[in-house]
């Protein structure tokens, strides 16, 4: 089992139940408000939840004005 921290853990129960309901694609400011957390501090750790998460497949998938993730479930 993947150790994580309680704001990766926020995290990733936040894109689990998102994706659940058809949700895809998310932006670390998005994320952040609705969970509580700075955009900063979410878009530092969905690199290494990419690496590490295997209850989402986390992609990233484009840049405009900030990164946007493609999230599916594994």
């Amino acid at each position: 089992m993947t150790e994580y921290t309680e704001e990766e853990k926020r995290i990733v129960a936040y894109l689990r139940e998102s994706v659940s309901c058809g949700e895809r694609y998310f932006r670390a400011k998005n994320i952040a408000e609705a969970i509580g957390l700075s955009a900063k501090q979410v878009g530092a750790r969905l690199p290494a939840l990419a690496e590490k998460s295997d209850e989402v497949e986390i992609e990233k998938w484009g840049r405009a004005r900030s990164t946007t993730w493609r999230v599916t479930p594994s």
